[in-house]
């Protein structure tokens, strides 16, 4: 393409093929002893040139513009500084939708899809009614979003302290489609006072002990907000605000699923019994770890 000042460097082509970075990109985290290196490098690859899989293989022997090949060059050395890749893209698969994530969201794992799958278990998804689902630590709203797509008679509101969190939740009600059926709002938990009680409440809560930062890897404890990861000396002290104030929030007899940190659920449900709330079953992620508390408050 030629411009006024000569040749437009943006579609310059390199001598570099889709096929060739992905080798490369592949080898160089294999060698830097990343975990998944093929993964990673794939994902680098579609998310930073905006395609499919089926996209990166049709177009495997095209070479790449110069401007395409140094921003991947960029995404890799972030990558091989432990940043994670659904940071560098931005965007990150959960349950069944891509959401946007960012410096001030927790990023998705798939254990905490297990609270998903509880509350499909536990909560009808036919019937007239319009659940109200509250959701407490939101974040980037995977959780509350995923299940109202499940739900397509349910509302939801959706409460972080933080509101760059909430911005990015916003973003990604807006690219999901459901403005109508959502809201959601940057506060401290304490202050939320419901104009109506909610049929199901929904937390991820921080959980995690502050004498165990050491023990975390550098995706987590570098990128990740620490204020959605670290919550006390024992790591219960969001459990013990959800525990005291889930019966102003939910209704008689209305359901609470909590995630948790796999070795927390004795000491958690003590929480719960001391607040009215009836364990139900507490469920296990993939791994075989306790993960997900189901409570009800009592009638």
């Amino acid at each position: 393409m030629v411009s006024g000042q000569g040749l437009d460097i943006s579609f310059e082509q390199t001598g570099s093929s889709y096929g060739d970075i992905l080798r490369e990109f592949k080898q160089t985290l294999e060698d830097a002893g990343m975990d998944t290196p093929d993964l990673d490098a794939r994902l680098l690859v579609q998310g930073l040139l905006e395609i499919s899989h089926e996209e990166l293989l049709l177009n495997y022997d095209r070479l790449l513009a110069k401007t395409e090949e140094a921003s991947l060059r960029k995404a890799l050395a972030r990558r091989l500084k432990h940043e994670p890749v659904s940071r560098i893209v931005g965007m990150r698969g959960f349950w069944k939708s891509d959401f946007k994530i960012t410096s001030q969201t927790l990023d998705p794992r798939p254990d905490s899809e297990t609270l998903i799958e509880a509350a499909l278990h536990w909560v009808p998804k036919e019937g007239n009614e319009k659940p109200r689902v509250l959701d407490m630590g939101t974040g980037s709203g995977c959780l509350l979003l995923s299940l109202l797509l499940e739900w397509p008679q349910a509302v939801g509101i959706g409460i972080d302290i933080n509101p760059g969190a909430v911005r990015a939740a916003i973003a990604n009600e807006r690219l999901l489609g459901l403005r109508k059926r959502v809201a959601f709002q940057a506060m401290d938990w304490a202050d939320y006072k419901p104009k109506g009680r909610c049929d199901v409440l929904i937390s991820n809560p921080p959980y995690i002990a502050e004498h165990e930062r050491d023990s975390l890897a550098p995706e987590v404890l570098d990128y990740d907000p620490p204020e959605a990861l670290f919550a006390g000396d024992d790591g219960l002290d969001a459990y013990r605000a959800l525990a005291r104030l889930a019966p102003r929030w939910l209704k008689s007899g209305g359901l609470a699923f909590y995630e948790i940190g796999h070795t927390q659920a004795a000491a958690v449900k003590e929480l719960l019994a001391a607040h009215g709330q009836t364990v139900l079953e507490t469920r296990q992620d993939l791994a075989g770890r306790d993960r997900v508390i189901v409570a009800r408050l009592a009638k």
